[in-house]
């Protein structure tokens, strides 16, 4: 059967773009915007929707699926279908809020929800921000629903619409965040299991600690530059892989220390330095002590204790 829109003979188009069919059904339940008292007490229920919980004014305190959740002026709620939730008012006192539930049948956004990793967003978050301006515009045309019209209807569609585009663009960026926040503290943890290997194999087959300490190798097993590799171990625990790995040395250099048995020049045989004046130099550099002044002092406080 021909579509409704048969195209135009060939050879007649210069230029076009062409929009896919919009088929999404959205489904709006009891949007309200409520004031109540300090006694307001709404007990634990669920529903089938989602749905948006926006706090104009005072605090309210929501329990979701046994967690509360202190909510204040400007602060969001999105809760998904199914989760179980009360309200109250967090102190006492009246409180404003504005509601919205729905159900959407288009899987991306509903894929793009259950992205979100919290139900609480403060007024100062970036998801927040982003969609505050446009639940502004469904309070605006909430307030005039007493002389609601068709025109209110169109315009109340859409501003959800909008919203939904904001909260997609909202949603998206964060988890894009969040990604790239786990995909730098994985990386970060590879770094460190690795510099952890070489300062163990240092120590059991005592090679020299010396130039780039084995850094540029471990870059090139992750297949990164030797800059990115430095880069990301530091913003993710605070600290540069050579001092990381300096740090792993002087605690097992402690640790021998404290065994009487060894001599400091043995002792710098395993740590994989070429001398005992280059290890002492090291050492004191380190700590301010050189490793015999530690030994001494480790001695001490170990009598002292006992």
């Amino acid at each position: 059967m021909a579509g409704s829109y048969p195209p135009p003979s060939l050879g007649h188009i210069i230029d076009e773009v062409l929009l896919p069919d919009v088929n999404t059904t959205i489904n709006l339940f009891g949007i309200h915007l409520r004031r109540v008292s300090g006694s307001w007490d709404y007990p634990m229920h669920e529903h089938s929707q989602f749905e948006i919980n926006y706090l104009l004014e005072g605090e309210q305190l929501m329990k979701v699926e046994g967690a509360a959740l202190h909510q204040q002026a400007g602060d969001l709620m999105v809760i998904r279908p199914g989760q179980t939730h009360a309200s109250r008012s967090a102190n006492g006192q009246p409180f404003t809020y504005f509601c919205i539930h729905f159900s959407i049948d288009d899987p991306l956004f509903l894929s793009m929800l259950g992205r979100l990793q919290q139900t609480l967003f403060h007024r100062d978050s970036p998801l927040t921000r982003q969609v505050e301006p446009l639940l502004a515009r469904l309070i605006g045309i909430t307030r005039l629903a007493g002389t609601a019209t068709m025109a209110q209807r169109m315009r109340l569609h859409s501003a959800i619409f909008d919203l939904f585009g904001a909260l997609w663009e909202a949603v998206s960026q964060e988890a894009d965040t969040l990604a790239a926040s786990y995909e730098k503290a994985e990386l970060a943890h590879q770094i460190r299991s690795r510099l952890q290997g070489l300062a163990s194999q240092h120590f059991k087959q005592g090679i020299p600690l010396e130039r780039h300490y084995g850094i540029d190798d471990i870059a090139a097993e992750l297949g990164i530059s030797t800059s990115h590799c430095s880069r990301v171990f530091r913003q993710v625990y605070g600290t540069a892989p050579r001092a990381y790995l300096s740090e792993l040395v002087l605690q097992e250099a402690k640790v021998l220390l404290s065994n009487s048995l060894l001599s400091v020049e043995q002792i710098s045989s395993v740590l994989g330095y070429k001398d005992i004046a280059h290890f002492s130099r090291q050492f004191k550099r380190w700590t301010g002590s050189s490793p015999s002044g530690y030994r001494r002092q480790h001695a001490q406080v170990e009598e002292e204790s006992t």
